[in-house]
């Protein structure tokens, strides 16, 4: 079995590295430093421009699978590549675009190609997905956040995947569900207080999260917010307004740049993780509705940090292990759906919704369950 990784920055280094304990891993990339980083037997290192479609093609023309593990931007271009080459893939690239343009494409070429396959969107999408068939759901909230363990000025923020991505959860519109009605309200609204025992009190604040589940599920409240440090809404809001975050180009001195590209250059020293800096991932998911007529209230609650064993990232384990479990649960061949399949069409799957839990609580990654 042969599954080529499109990306290897921290979360592609890690899917790659766990896969190629049972597989033969091509990983690829246009960075030779990340590359560099993979000197590990079963896994044989490839540069390539991704941003080609004809390089996609060329470096997957002999995959089994593919999984696709690039920044946003470049997310949607490479899944369609991949899907005109009709191979399979399991991606995690949150690109911007809706998924679903590709659908009927996938259908076509026979192709399964499982989307948004992190943390959240991904293991949240599977949990809400395994209930949403089997209650009446009335309401859902997702909270979720990586952050570095010691916080430094001035951001006390580290960006655990592409700085490019992060940025724009804070510029994009955060639509959600409110009384069974599409509400859309700028991103970095209605900030809210919440404490971790683990790390205190954080802030929470509305982004683009749901994604799939508005078009997937139906249910009256849904809502997902995202987790920083106290303060952090505040900075990022002056930002945003004061232009950095803009995709239009302006010109200084003749030269003509997008701010968001020179902001991204800017914050990459303060926010790219030193080697070994520690960091821990905290997701919060509660479910409300209705089981024989019995209103429940279910909670799962997800803490993880820094292995500093295996060097892994805690954002990387836990968006790299929910997606190298998805892509052994097709590997095993358990799921033959064609189409985009977003995590929550295959947590209607009780067998998939336990393998995947089982595989993260084999990884350390623990998830603790209430019902009340």
């Amino acid at each position: 079995m042969k599954i080529t990784i499109l990306g290897t920055g921290l979360v592609g280094r890690t899917i790659a590295k766990e896969l190629s304990n049972d597989f033969v891993v091509y990983a690829v990339d246009c960075d030779d430093n990340n590359l560099k980083k993979l000197n590990y037997s079963n896994i044989y290192t490839v540069k390539a421009d991704l941003s080609s479609s004809e390089e996609v093609k060329r470096v997957i023309a002999e995959s089994d699978l593919v999984i696709g593990a690039l920044p946003g931007y470049l997310g949607f271009n490479a899944l369609k590549s991949v899907i005109e080459a009709k191979k399979n893939i399991v991606d995690i690239s949150f690109f911007p675009e809706d998924p679903f343009l590709l659908d009927e494409l996938a259908k076509k070429n026979g192709v399964t190609a499982v989307v948004d396959c992190g943390i959240a969107p991904g293991l949240s999408n599977l949990i809400l997905g395994y209930y949403a068939c089997r209650m009446k759901l009335t309401d859902y909230k997702c909270l979720v956040g990586g952050l570095p363990y010691e916080r430094q000025f001035p951001f006390e923020y580290k960006a655990f995947f592409s700085p490019l991505d992060v940025i724009e959860e804070y510029k994009r519109p955060a639509r959600m569900m409110i009384n069974g009605k599409l509400v859309i309200k700028e991103a970095l609204s209605d900030p809210e207080l919440v404490y971790f025992k683990e790390v205190g009190e954080l802030e929470a604040f509305n982004t683009d999260g749901l994604r799939t589940l508005l078009q997937t599920i139906a249910i009256p409240n849904m809502i997902e917010k995202t987790l920083r440090y106290p303060g952090h809404i505040k900075l990022m809001k002056v930002f945003r307004e004061v232009g950095f975050f803009d995709d239009k180009e302006i010109e200084i001195n003749g030269k003509k740049i997008k701010p968001i590209e020179f902001t991204a250059k800017l914050l990459l020293p303060f926010w790219s993780a030193k080697e070994g800096e520690r960091d821990f991932t905290v997701m919060e998911v509660t479910l409300i509705g209705y089981e024989n007529n019995s209103k429940s209230t279910i909670k799962y609650y997800l803490f993880d940090s820094y292995d500093l064993i295996e060097n892994d990232s805690s954002m990387a384990r836990t968006t790299g292990f929910t997606c190298c479990a998805l892509a052994r649960f097709l590997i095993n061949g358990n799921f033959s759906r064609k189409g985009i399949i977003p995590p929550e069409l295959l947590g209607e799957s009780e067998e998939c919704f336990y393998f995947v839990l089982d595989f993260l609580k084999n990884k350390n990654v623990n998830i603790n369950f209430s019902k009340y």
